[in-house]
């Protein structure tokens, strides 16, 4: 391959946009915004969010789809602040195009979104994640009757130093030079404090401790062992189809058994608003997966109250006494029933492979694992959207076969990767020389974004399942 040689910086003072370079994500967000326009997603969030605007004052602001639109690049390409995806937008022609932005407009600015997220409420981003539930039941991604619960910690936009006592208001230093002062000692380091604060029963207790900037941070430990402010999140995951159908943000100190209330009511009530539930069954929910966390006599009745069936892991516990709890007891021995069945076992298996994954992909490779927001409203907000975003990477890896801009472009590159090699094992070296001159000369992205399943989807509209 010959050498190329920087050019002027002076080039064409014309040039067509069909002519610009394009990334390798473009085919899937102009797929992307297919799926919006076909469901009319536009037209639905300004009309829920017409109440946030004035009628006429000033100039436009941004748009509500653009906005709910920045908000899906967030997850797709793994920013954990509005920053920096204000910052990305404005580095990349496929996303100004996916926003429907010309050459000559400037992309929103971080200070815009985070005063639109701020104007517009939280039931307001429900309707719009409820919204994309029912693009999934349109699809036929979505049956609702087995979910798998699960929860996981995220890192809090607040640090341990800067907590301070509830009923004093002192920090975490002055509370210890006032031990010392106490005990007699004059002027103590800061390690003779630590290690005289190391063994103090309780010094981490939430009941006694808060930090000021963010009040909903709570002290626990964390996926890797440290000691942090945090945030619970918690999902609600149709084991059929792996669809995100609640997400709810809690205090990190709430056990799994007082948390699940709160996220299978937004299930029952994501359900029931779906447009196709009149031609569900009445009870359309049957099964709930979980892990040992939720494990509790109490659990077990409520949800057999409800009429659901449990599958919950049982921990290693010594023989109980079941006097006075009979209840209990039987709604017990019928989850242990079921667990040891083939079903239970299947279904303990989904829920480690598709509740796991929705976390993996939100908070991993998603880059929400670490918050930079404050407060359980604002984190929700961010949060609906990014599991709706993963929904719509469902709807995506059904016509495509790739639910992420970066897995189309693995994709092509795993069969360059493996068209090279086999001419190379052939000894045509003249061959594989061709191939990778035309990479550079051909559109293989969009080539490759039409996959055998896309195009038997758009000879069959009707077609929802197995396309």
């Amino acid at each position: 391959m010959a050498m190329g040689k920087k050019k002027g910086r002076q080039g064409d003072m014309w040039i067509a946009t069909g002519d610009l370079a394009r990334g390798p994500g473009h085919p899937f967000y102009e797929g992307l915004n297919r799926v919006l326009e076909q469901h009319g997603f536009d037209g639905f969030v300004e009309a829920q969010c017409q109440g946030f605007y004035a009628a006429r004052m000033g100039r436009p602001s941004v748009p509500p789809g653009t906005y709910f639109r920045l908000l899906l690049i967030g997850y797709f390409e793994g920013l954990n602040s509005e920053r920096g995806i204000a910052w990305r937008v404005s580095d990349s022609l496929t996303l100004r195009d996916f926003l429907g932005l010309s050459l000559s407009e400037a992309p929103p600015d971080h200070s815009t979104i985070s005063r639109n997220r701020r104007l517009i409420d939280v039931e307001t981003h429900q309707e719009v994640f409820a919204w994309v539930l029912g693009v999934l039941g349109q699809e036929g991604l979505l049956r609702g009757q087995t979910i798998g619960v699960d929860a996981t910690t995220l890192e809090a936009n607040a640090a341990m130093k800067s907590i301070v006592r509830r009923d004093t208001g002192e920090g975490y230093k002055e509370f210890l030079e006032r031990l010392a002062r106490e005990s007699g000692e004059a002027t103590p380091t800061r390690a003779e404090l630590a290690r005289k604060d190391k063994k103090r029963k309780g010094k981490g207790s939430n009941d006694d401790w808060t930090n000021p900037h963010d009040p909903d941070a709570k002290i626990t430990q964390m996926k890797d062992g440290r000691t942090h402010l945090a945030h619970k999140a918690e999902h609600a995951v149709d084991l059929e189809t792996g669809a995100v159908v609640a997400v709810t943000i809690q205090p990190a100190d709430r056990g799994d058994t007082q948390s699940y209330e709160q996220t299978l009511s937004e299930t029952l009530e994501n359900l029931a608003a779906l447009p196709d539930a009149a031609t569900l069954s009445p009870q359309a929910l049957r099964d709930v997966v979980a892990d040992r966390g939720y494990h509790s006599g109490a659990v077990l009745v409520r949800l057999q109250e409800l009429g659901l069936r449990s599958y919950i892991a049982e921990p290693k516990r010594p023989r109980r006494k079941w006097r006075g709890r009979i209840a209990e007891q039987k709604a017990t021995y019928a989850n242990h029933r079921r667990m040891r069945g083939n079903r239970g076992k299947r279904l303990a298996r989904w829920r480690c492979e598709r509740v796991e994954r929705s976390m993996a992909h939100s908070y991993e490779t998603g880059g929400l694992r670490r918050l930079f927001l404050r407060g359980h409203a604002n984190i929700l907000k961010r949060l609906l959207i990014h599991e709706a975003g993963f929904n719509l990477g469902l709807v995506m890896r059904q016509r495509i076969g790739h639910g992420t801009p970066r897995g189309l472009q693995g994709r092509l590159r795993r069969w360059l990767s493996l068209g090279l090699g086999l001419l190379e094992a052939l000894h045509l070296d003249s061959w594989a020389r061709t191939l990778q001159t035309c990479t550079s000369q051909i559109d293989f992205f969009a080539l490759f974004a039409l996959a055998p399943r896309d195009l038997a989807h758009r000879q069959n509209p009707a077609c929802t399942t197995g396309c």
